[in-house]
């Protein structure tokens, strides 16, 4: 098992072969023709039977030659709806961009496929993997798991993984407990009557009553809610009127709400829910708020983490591999996932600018890119730690 990196730098060509791949033609949401069709022709050539359970859900299940539980690896296969501005010969040219890495992520688990079969006999157990769409959105893993991912058979530990913008390529980091940010995105609608500018009396100005509401909800976040607990309300989309000269019937205000407790971002969405009915109704007008999407915080289990923190360790070295408590505010769809079965999701560093200057841009950045170098890192990683892990919870 000692030589499991060098057995992931010896396919690093097929790894940069499948990334490049899905990176030209990426998909956005949770329907991903091409980058599904892809993904399933590797698996049948690598001797897997995949299986589409939902709208491009996909999986895969590789069975040693020893009875034992199942662990489940996952990665997600869509991008974001935005211009690539790189310079990398194959760089996507359709409008939507890999900015988040999930390329990165699909061929990781499709080196893990190919390492799993070539050590087929040290799996004790079952391997389950899993190439989700719709990360982005917060539909994929609910979908997935609604689809039955987890059973059939059931899954008794699951793992994913996160390449990192702005970490050194191949620290791997990892949260004990909560550690992401759980979010809810929502949409305000706010409706008035329209008239024009010189009459403001003959109408309601919806303007007018989002604005209050606008500086209103962030007294939730100031006066509602502790300092110990770190909470955000943001407002990214705030829309409404086509002219200088006419006040406009409605307004549209975006945003999400992010906290590492649960509860507490459910009783920020209640009190916005009732600011915003309260404000519009005193300014002779109306409001909603409604839900778009929502993910949980994501809860790494402590002792799983440990576990399968050590067998990183194994593999990239003790100082290489951080561990920490608390969490950011960003969000990622795994969460679901660590609500039914015990999971741990890792971060894999992709490099900083002393490395290179193309690397260490922001993610979701137009012109990030990473390191792919650590497409062996990461393959050995979801390998070696479905097998040790299997190895050792019979």
């Amino acid at each position: 098992m000692n030589n499991f990196i060098e057995q992931a730098k010896a396919i690093k060509n097929d790894l940069v072969k499948y990334r490049r791949t899905i990176h030209e033609s990426p998909e956005v949401g949770d329907s991903l023709p091409k980058t599904k069709g892809y993904v399933i022709a590797v698996l049948k050539e690598l001797g897997y039977e995949p299986t589409e359970i939902c709208e491009s859900g996909i999986v895969a299940t590789i069975e040693g030659r020893k009875e034992g539980k199942t662990f489940l690896l996952r990665a997600d296969m869509d991008a974001l709806p935005m211009k690539e501005d790189t310079e990398c010969e194959f760089k996507s040219t359709n409008g939507a961009m890999h900015s988040c890495g999930h390329d990165m992520h699909s061929a990781m688990l499709l080196g893990a496929a190919k390492l799993l079969m070539e050590n087929k006999d040290k799996i004790e157990g079952k391997v389950k993997l899993v190439f989700q769409p719709d990360e982005e959105g917060f539909t994929g893993a609910k979908k997935m798991i609604k689809a039955g991912v987890l059973e059939n058979p059931k899954v008794d530990a699951a793992m994913a993984m996160h390449v990192h913008s702005g970490t050194p390529s191949n620290v791997v980091l990892y949260g004990l407990g909560t550690s992401i940010a759980g979010c809810n995105r929502f949409r305000i609608v706010v409706r008035g009557t329209g008239c024009h500018g010189a009459l403001p009396e003959t109408g309601v100005d919806p303007i007018n009553i989002a604005s209050h509401i606008y500086i209103s909800l962030q007294e939730i976040i100031s006066r509602e809610v502790s300092p110990t607990e770190p909470t955000v309300l943001t407002i990214g989309k705030f829309t409404g009127g086509d002219a200088p000269n006419i006040i406009p019937d409605e307004v549209i205000m975006e945003g999400t709400i992010r906290s590492l407790n649960k509860e507490i971002g459910e009783f920020i969405f209640n009190r916005m829910n009732e600011i915003v009915k309260s404000t519009a109704k005193m300014f002779r007008g109306d409001g909603e708020v409604i839900e778009l999407s929502s993910v949980p915080p994501l809860a790494n289990n402590t002792d799983l983490a440990k576990e399968l923190g050590g067998y990183v360790k194994d593999l990239v070295g003790e100082q290489s591999v951080v561990s920490f408590e608390g969490g950011g505010m960003g969000s990622e769809d795994f969460a679901s996932y660590s609500y039914e079965v015990p999971s741990v999701y890792f971060m894999l560093g992709a490099g900083v600018k002393q490395e290179n200057p193309s690397y260490g841009e922001p993610m979701h950045n137009s012109k990030v890119m990473f390191n792919e170098d650590i497409l062996a890192t990461g393959a050995a990683m979801h390998a070696y730690c479905a097998i040790k892990w299997l190895q050792n919870n019979k």
